[in-house]
């Protein structure tokens, strides 16, 4: 037997307004500036230069919608609360139906804030450019490619050899791999001594070391390659040639530091080894990485703030290309008018009256979401500036006090949400450099004066005790506990074990030198 039931509940929603305008809040100055060149190419009521105001008619309910003077944390409270509440208020059956629910939303958010999170740590930071340079690594490659005299087989096989590297260069596919590639691409047979002949002329190219397959070929490769072009002393000869037969013939002794084991087994002095290691260390171990300088391809990271000091008082601004000049059409408002003053108000006019009052809502909202962007990151900015204002003063990074998002949340009265939206992939630049703002958060560490250090001073001075130990006998980790706990930071050992390896420190073994 079938009932009806009525349940009231009350549900979140978010508007396409509000979806587009948390999405505003984190993308960079860079894609800002595509995203605007977008919305003027799908809005002729849109367009850059100086706002006029314009008095239209416009739909009550859309504009209680897109006005962004509301109190911003009922967007982000959205995303903190739970989708559904029972409640006395009653239903609301007038939802727009282009509403999207919270967990609708989150579905389609790949990169949604995770409400857990209220911290950053070195190791979630994804190290990205905000701009791609203008010459790619493997259109490098492919350029010098062409200048070799190849048929059009060996062509074919240099050219899926080259699209089969890696980001550091390496080739790590197998040999046969590459055959059944080009085998089913281009229905060629080939043999595994063709793909070696190609891939030996590869090797040739610049960055030198490009196309090896593991890091003992990639370093031979350098070797062998300035014993060829580079002229040298009968000295600086011994010394190469000792340095290609500790990679040749003796990588397992080198990568474990048994340096005496090869001063035996080459018959050299201790300073000789010294020599041979100094020369290696300054070879490339990741050839790939090194390709947009070589390729005169370029990489810029544009800054969304810039902080300096001026005499004591920190001046922040916002780069001024998150402050794009935009305004209504002029023809276009005009055009709303000579419809409005139509008296021929038939089916075709009316739907042109609506077309034309959406663009005009569309685009006032940008506008007004472009402004409210602005706001919002300059006094975010500002907080974090405050927080940490010895470090902006000195650039030191031991002056950077314990910061998480919660702290900056409450000084600018935000959701933590907002806050984390901010500071994803934005950077600034200081009179030290430039940092991502993710760099100025960091957990706190009690010390014997029951302050508290953030992670970042504790991090600097374990890479002091480590530059300044005797590289003949480095410290362990448990040795480098108990001289930070001499310093009054009590930190656990694999607290050390995990701050040592985000710095790139290596273990004691592998610091260990002659």
């Amino acid at each position: 037997m079938q009932k009806l039931n009525l349940q009231q509940s009350l549900q979140q929603k978010l508007s396409p307004q509000q979806i587009q305008f948390i999405k505003l809040l984190q993308i960079t100055t860079a894609e800002l500036e595509a995203r605007i060149q977008e919305e003027i190419a799908e809005n002729p009521a849109l367009e850059e230069g100086k706002e006029e105001i314009f008095d239209f008619e416009t739909n009550q309910e859309e504009n209680e919608n897109n006005a962004f003077s509301d109190d911003e944390n009922n967007i982000n409270e959205d995303f903190e609360e739970e989708n559904n509440e029972e409640t006395e208020y009653e239903t609301n059956e007038d939802t727009n139906e282009d509403d999207l629910s919270l967990d609708e939303y989150l579905e389609l958010e790949e990169e949604s804030y995770k409400t857990q999170d209220n911290n950053y740590s070195q190791d979630d930071e994804v190290k990205s450019l905000p701009l791609a340079s203008e010459t790619t690594f493997l259109e490098f490659l492919e350029t010098q490619l062409g200048y070799l005299k190849l048929s059009e087989k060996e062509q074919i096989i240099g050219k899926q050899l080259i699209g089969s590297l890696d980001n550091d260069g390496y080739l790590r596919r197998e040999i046969k791999a590459i055959i059944g590639d080009i085998a089913l691409n281009h229905y060629i047979d080939v043999s595994e001594k063709e793909v070696e002949s190609v891939l030996k002329k590869i090797q040739q190219f610049d960055p030198p070391g490009v196309a090896a397959r593991n890091l003992q070929e990639c370093l031979l490769i350098q070797l062998k390659r300035k014993k060829i072009e580079e002229i040298h002393t009968e000295a600086e000869k011994k010394i190469l040639d000792c340095a290609i037969k500790v990679i040749e013939d003796n990588f397992d002794e080198f990568t474990k530091k048994h340096y005496e084991k090869i001063e035996r087994r080459l018959n050299i002095s201790e300073d000789e080894l010294k020599a041979v290691l100094k020369l290696i260390t300054k070879l490339n171990p990741k050839p790939g990485n090194s390709s947009s300088s070589e390729s005169g391809g370029s990489q810029h990271i544009i800054p969304d703030f810039i902080v300096t000091n001026n005499n004591g008082k920190l001046e922040i601004m916002l780069n001024a290309r998150n402050a794009p000049q935009l305004r209504i059409s002029p023809s276009f408002a005009e055009m709303l008018e000579d419809y409005q003053k139509n008296k021929r108000q038939d089916k075709s006019v009316r739907e042109t009256i609506t077309f034309v009052k959406q663009k005009l809502d569309a685009a006032k909202w940008f506008i007004d979401a472009i402004k409210q962007r602005q706001e919002t990151l300059l006094k975010t900015m500002q907080a974090i500036a405050t927080h940490q204002y010895e470090f902006f003063l000195e650039g030191d990074e031991t002056k950077l006090k314990p910061m998480i998002l919660k702290d900056i949340a409450e000084k600018v009265g935000m959701d933590i949400s907002t806050v984390s939206r901010v500071v994803s992939s934005k950077t600034v630049q200081t009179e030290f450099g430039v940092y991502p703002l993710k760099y100025f958060f960091s957990e706190g560490i009690a010390t014997d004066e029951g302050e508290e250090a953030s992670s970042r001073e504790v991090k600097a001075k374990l890479k002091e005790l480590v530059d300044n130990e005797d590289k003949r006998d480095p410290l362990s980790d448990e040795k480098l506990e108990k001289m930070l706990k001499d310093e009054g930071y009590h930190i656990a050992r694999r607290t050390v074990a995990k701050y040592r390896e985000q710095l790139g420190i290596p273990v004691a073994r592998l610091r260990k030198q002659i």
